[in-house]
């Protein structure tokens, strides 16, 4: 079963992989980019200080901070324990994709869909409550994560797994900031 899956995997990501316009190239080599998205969190930042007073905000920033840190120790920690070989990197289908970058670490899990995600989802949860249009933020992630199967880095699972990741880590620490707020921030 396993090893169909991975099949499955890899015939997805060769299929979605080649979809891929070269006229587009240059728009997904940008949205793969973190620096790219610098405004956006720079933006979530503000909206944090604007919606919750200062006693607020700044605990909920430096939940986001640690909720990233936490999940680049965990993509890190997978990938080496998995290895995993990029698309781009493995022998075996790199000449049938199209490869915009070539990375040298590992693939599984995605840290772009793991981190993405996570941020999204714990500023959604943050918001929530202020905001009613706050779901359009996973655009991002979902740009971002898919710029990674067109670039030629990740396969679907990878994608996929990073998501869950990411969203349950935030979830996790929304409620384990709900328990701490509740007694030491009022």
């Amino acid at each position: 079963m396993f090893k169909k899956l991975l099949e499955w995997d890899k015939d997805t990501f060769i299929y979605l992989n080649n979809l891929g316009i070269e006229s587009y190239d240059a728009f997904w080599s940008i949205i793969t980019r973190t620096a790219t998205w610098i405004p956006l969190f720079l933006f979530f930042i503000f909206l944090l200080f604007l919606k919750f007073p200062r006693k607020q905000a700044l605990p909920s920033f430096i939940l986001v901070l640690l909720l990233e840190a936490f999940v680049l120790l965990v993509t890190h920690f997978t990938k080496e324990g998995v290895a995993r070989l990029r698309p781009s990197n493995n022998t075996e289908i790199n000449t049938l994709i199209r490869i915009l970058q070539s990375p040298t670490d590992y693939s599984f899990f995605s840290g772009h869909a793991a981190s993405s995600f996570a941020i999204t989802t714990i500023m959604v949860l943050l918001l929530r409550r202020k905001l009613k249009w706050v779901w359009v933020f996973y655009v991002w992630p979902l740009l971002f994560s898919t710029s990674r199967i067109y670039v030629g880095v990740h396969f679907p699972m990878d994608i996929l797994v990073g998501a869950l990741v990411g969203v349950l880590s935030a979830f996790g620490s929304f409620a384990l900031y709900n328990k701490v707020r509740g007694p030491y921030l009022g």
